[in-house]
């Protein structure tokens, strides 16, 4: 493999707000503290250890969650260095999707294993562990279950309900069958596949442990814990935030100030409610509201008549109370010793809403680092841009804009009209001012003239371009064979694609090249080429 390297900027797919944040624009600078960088990094480390968690109770909790899995050195070793105040972790965060969802998840907890290692070399005399936070709490069904092989798309029909998180792997036998006699024993890749599969969700498992399971057998060796913080004892540790977001809420004043500030020059990604807190028992999970003087869990007849009432629920079963997107990171923050979050462009945009909710609750707000993007490029991939004479940058634009600038470059007409209408436009320019001289009221007439011209010399040239498709009929079918691999659906690949298809080509040397071609802070896309 070939890596190369281009700026997100030139991609397209990135929203100003991540772009200008990576190029440190002014704009931006009041809703962080730390830039995603090595000094930025050095600062958040010495900060973070001004703010102490409990760490008994997090070791505890891990060695509970991973005692049912035979685990490597590395991750037992992290996990046992949790106890230790010089070691810190880096953290990423995603939902439990079923076989991982979206190339991203993957590419998101390798950049957190490359982070922690490369601070490991930066600040010997301290430790970094990577931890992939399970957002286990999510019950949104109808998008963890579905994931995508080949061009099949398979989802999981179950009557389950409440945190995907917590639902049964007992009745996802028969989609596993079928994905298992897809994926076939011809090679060892697949039979290696097919075995960690089986392992990971048959059986009266949840499908965070199967989630856990999955992350361990491919990316155990280099270390990541996975932490699933739908937990009592983890919970009892934000108590005080729970009880204060229930009975004097702060959050949707702090973050909507913060957003109004924001959506001066970008646009806001999360909303904030009132109370941003759900109820989560059995198979509900639904919206605490304060209506009068009571509290309500609405959809269903659970409420609270009295603050003490409320209060005393949170304390016998903190469990039962589930942050939402805004207090989600707050809690995360409240039970790891983090110095940086690693997430998408949207994650890094709602991020930039916190701040001020952090500081009000005297919590640490840690480095915020855009995930690595990648392009995995095979071998046919390669050699149809290399024979279409396309730059990186060039792949990444819409479909009908490369085609237009490849005509433009090859062919042997002049297509370009540009030229003409400046040239339409001075010869109007000067009837403007003949037709104002007869006339005042002339000039719009002219003005109008060239309207018309110019809106008719836009259809010839549409039509001269398609015309010249038709003639470069053969490469113009070879771009949508390239855009149609690359870019699936028009998207980005790490948005479409699963990791089944790349393991079944590359095996474990999937995640390994990965690794090392992942950059500690993320800040360029990667583009991998199969030599």
């Amino acid at each position: 493999m070939e890596a190369q390297y281009i700026d997100h900027k030139d991609t397209g797919f990135f929203s100003k707000l991540v772009t200008d944040y990576l190029a440190d624009n002014s704009q931006l600078q009041a809703f962080y503290n730390y830039r995603p960088n090595e000094d930025g990094l050095a600062k958040a480390i010495e900060e973070r250890a001004k703010y102490p968690i409990n760490r008994e109770v997090l070791v505890k909790t891990l060695k509970r969650q991973y005692e049912n899995l035979e685990i490597t050195p590395s991750v037992q070793e992290n996990i046992e260095l949790l106890k230790e105040n010089n070691t810190f972790t880096v953290c990423t965060a995603h939902q439990p999707n079923l076989m991982s969802g979206y190339l991203y998840f993957f590419y998101k907890i390798i950049h957190a294993i490359k982070l922690a290692h490369f601070l490991k070399e930066q600040h010997p005399y301290k430790n970094f562990v990577p931890v992939f936070y399970v957002g286990s709490e999510d019950n949104d069904l109808d998008e963890l279950s579905v994931f995508k092989f080949g061009d099949e798309k398979y989802r999981w029909t179950t009557d389950q309900k409440g945190a995907v998180g917590r639902m049964s792997t007992h009745d996802l036998f028969p989609l596993l069958e079928l994905l298992k006699s897809k994926i076939g024993l011809s090679t060892k890749n697949a039979e290696h596949l097919q075995q960690v599969i089986t392992a990971a969700y048959e059986g009266e498992k949840t499908i965070t442990d199967a989630t856990r399971f999955l992350i361990n057998a491919f990316l155990g060796k280099y270390g990541i814990v996975v932490l699933d913080a739908d937990d009592h004892d983890l919970k009892a540790c934000f108590i005080p935030v729970l009880k204060a977001e229930l009975t004097q809420p702060k959050s949707m004043d702090l973050v909507t100030e913060t957003s109004l500030n924001l959506n001066r020059h970008y646009k806001a990604q999360a909303y904030s409610r009132p109370i941003n807190l759900f109820y989560l028992k059995d198979d509900i999970r639904e919206r605490i509201e304060q209506k009068d003087e009571k509290w309500v869990v609405v959809n269903t007849d659970i409420h609270w008549n009295t603050q003490k009432e409320l209060e005393n629920e949170v304390e016998q079963f903190p469990e039962r109370f589930s942050p939402n997107v805004i207090l989600r990171g707050l809690y995360q923050e409240s039970i790891l010793p983090n110095v940086a979050f690693i997430g998408g462009g949207s994650e890094v945009a709602y991020w930039m809403q916190l701040k001020s909710l952090f500081a009000h609750y005297h919590v640490f707000f840690p480095a915020i680092i855009l995930r690595q993007s990648a392009l995995w490029m095979n071998k046919k991939e390669c050699e149809l841009q290399e024979k279409l004479n396309l730059s990186n940058a060039e792949l990444f634009l819409p479909d009908a804009s490369l085609k237009k600038h490849f005509l433009l470059r090859n062919s042997k007409n002049d297509l370009d009209l540009s030229n003409e209408r400046e040239q339409i436009k001075d010869i109007i320019e000067k009837i403007k001012v003949k037709a104002k001289n007869i006339d005042q009221t002339l000039q719009d007439s002219a003005a109008a003239t060239f309207t018309k011209i110019n809106y008719q010399l836009s259809i010839l040239e549409k039509k001269m371009l398609k015309a010249e498709k038709r003639n470069q009929a053969i490469q113009m079918q070879q771009i949508d064979d390239l855009k149609k691999h690359s870019f699936p659906n028009h998207t980005l690949q790490e948005r479409h694609d699963t990791f089944l298809p790349f393991y079944l080509d590359y095996g474990m040397a999937y995640f390994e090249t990965l690794f090392q071609t992942t950059t500690a802070f993320g800040d360029e896309f990667l583009i991998l080429k199969t030599q």
